[in-house]
This record gives structure tokens, C-alpha cells and sequence, in this order.
């Protein structure tokens, strides 16, 4: 059942903005790598259209290798990029929870404000309900 469930979600997510934030972390994924030195920020903004498609069924896990280039690079995106993400997130979540029906929307957006903070050092991760997080 509960597959069913997150493939509805997942359906009307595309539907109702997800397919448009994709778009816009790929146009944002181009460009950094157009711009060769910013290359791992267009991996990460790829990884984040990726998650901002399918959300429900995902979540994001730090990945185990990610060290001090991460973390500076992470400061370096939020600076530039991550707090406007962020902050579109966070708008368009509280917006989308004022009808019942959007509520899990809204969350769902809520839980991409980490990827548009940090997106560097993180991986996607399906959550199995048996046994926790696969790769």
C-alpha cells in the first residue's frame, strides 16, 4: 500500500512543481559546468533535479567519503546559491500546506531545504520500510 501511495504523491509532486524545480536545478547544473571550476556544483545540482522528480520514497544520507572540500564547498554554495534555494523552498512549502491536499507537497518541499543548503557530500538513498535506507 505503501507503494501505491508514494507513486500518487510522486505523480502529483511532478505535476504541482516538481517538474519545474527540476528544470530549474538543470539549467543551474549546465551552467556550473560550462564553468569548469564549479563543475562539482553542476553534479550537485544534477543529484538535486534527480531527487526534486521522485522525493517520496528518498531521502538524502551523508556520504561517509565527503571531507574538507565538501564543507568548503558547501559554504561557497550557500553563500552564492543555497540560502535563495532555500528560502524558495521553504515559501513554496508553507504555500502549498495551506490546503489539506498540498500538506504532504509542502513537506516534501520542506525536505529539499537541506539539498539546496548543502548539496556536497550528500547521496540519494531509497528508503525500504523493512529495512532502512538502500542504495
Amino acid at each position: 500500500m505503501g507503494g501505491v501511495l508514494r507513486l500518487l504523491l510522486n505523480a502529483i509532486w511532478l505535476i504541482c512543481g516538481g517538474f519545474w524545480l527540476a528544470i530549474g536545478y538543470l539549467v543551474a547544473g549546465i551552467i556550473c559546468c560550462v564553468l569548469i571550476v564549479t563543475i562539482p556544483f553542476g553534479i550537485a545540482a544534477f543529484r538535486n533535479a534527480n531527487f526534486c522528480l521522485w522525493p517520496f520514497g528518498r531521502t538524502l544520507v551523508k556520504r561517509r567519503d565527503s571531507g574538507l572540500g565538501s564543507a568548503l564547498g558547501n559554504v561557497l554554495w550557500l553563500v552564492v546559491a543555497g540560502w535563495w534555494l532555500a528560502l524558495l523552498h521553504l515559501v513554496t512549502g508553507i504555500l502549498q500546506c495551506v490546503t489539506i491536499v498540498g500538506i504532504p507537497l509542502g513537506l516534501a518541499n520542506i525536505k529539499l531545504i537541506p539539498v539546496a543548503l548543502w548539496p556536497l557530500g550528500q547521496e540519494i538513498a531509497w528508503i525500504d520500510d523493512r529495512l532502512g535506507f538502500t542504495r
